[in-house]
């Protein structure tokens, strides 16, 4: 069911116009920051792919893509993506990257089953990103490197957005934090995964949720993930699994945490084997991206998705993220979204 934060005394620093201005600044600075910390090249990206290839993103492997038939293909289903997490890697080999370089794109997706509130909408849109690297830069250090140089380019984003808008004030800190979900759990053992993130951001401001996917030693997952991209089962050079995770900031217009980008180095042959097993999806190796991946076909990789909604709502302090994009949303959200002072476009 949908639920709504309902911030005390909120009010938008910007009106629609100017909100409509700010998103093409961000969305205009952040992609050319990120490409020039990451060396990303920006390529075209599907809408749909066609199902029964393992291509589209399982995410947590309950959510229903939409489908619909091709006439022209004698009525083959198509999927409406959930994300590119997998479609890239078969671009870096297409387009035969090189190590050090990679791909963004922008990924529009249909989220069907998404329950609906102030973060979460039926339409994504995210940066989708993935650069090829080299066996010895699987390790949770070069990882670490990689989330730095994000949050740089985010923080540069903020900066540039508070120059333009004065009425915009900085709060990200200068610094993330990195954090182990094992760890995460052992310091708040008592809370829920959501719980505990809120806890670390609202202590750090910023924080790198390291190792989501696989069970804890409660017996539960911080969270889900899919079992063939994400690298959530190698035990990493810290002695504890996974090589991938989240990151997350405390917004002050919430006063919760906040989500910007999962990410992660990939799966190889022995991960997804491995992640496979422990998911009991093993049948999915006979799929086209699977055997490819498989038969060695695929470079080594870490990427990731950065909220674009996401990213401009924080930056210009808004309370919902129908402020900043059109979508679908129930009457009765949307009639009290605008009694707060928040309308959804």
């Amino acid at each position: 069911m949908s639920t709504l934060i309902r911030p005390e005394h909120y009010r938008a620093l910007l009106n629609t116009y100017k909100t409509e201005q700010g998103i093409k600044l961000i969305k205009d600075f952040f992609q050319q920051n990120l490409a020039t910390e990451l060396r990303l090249r920006r390529v075209t990206a599907p809408l749909f792919v066609l199902q029964g290839l393992g291509i589209n993103d399982d995410l947590n492997g309950v959510e229903r893509p939409v489908t619909f038939p091709i006439k022209d293909l004698g009525d083959r289903k198509a999927e409406v993506v959930h994300s590119l997490a997998k479609w890239k890697r078969l671009t870096l080999a297409e387009y035969q990257v090189q190590p050090g370089y990679g791909v963004y794109t922008d990924m529009n997706a249909i989220r069907a089953d998404e329950e609906l509130d102030n973060l979460h909408s039926l339409y994504v849109d995210q940066w989708d990103w993935e650069a090829v690297i080299t066996r010895h830069q699987r390790t949770l250090a070069f990882l670490k490197d990689v989330v730095q140089r994000i949050y740089a380019a985010i923080r540069r984003t903020e900066y540039l957005v508070c120059e333009t808008y004065e009425q915009i004030r900085p709060f990200l800190p200068e610094d993330i934090h990195f954090i182990h979900s094992e760890d995460l759990l052992a310091m708040y053992p008592d809370l829920s995964p959501k719980e505990r993130e809120d806890a670390i951001c609202k202590k750090y401001g910023a924080v790198f949720i390291i190792g989501i996917g696989g069970k804890l030693a409660n017996g539960e997952k911080h969270d889900g993930r899919a079992p063939d991209y994400d690298d959530w089962s190698t035990i990493a050079e810290n002695g504890k699994a996974g090589l991938n995770g989240d990151i997350l900031i405390w917004y002050p217009v919430l006063q919760r945490s906040f989500e910007l980008s999962s990410m992660g180095i990939r799966v190889d042959c022995e991960a997804l084997k491995r992640q496979l097993k422990i998911e009991g999806k093993e049948d999915r190796a006979s799929l086209y991206f699977h055997r490819r991946l498989l038969n060695n076909e695929l470079p080594l990789s870490v990427g990731g998705g950065i909220g674009q909604s996401r990213l401009c709502m924080v930056l210009l302090h808004k309370a919902h993220i129908g402020e900043i994009q059109a979508s679908i949303w129930p009457d009765d959200m949307r009639r009290e979204c605008a009694s707060l002072g928040m309308p959804l476009i």
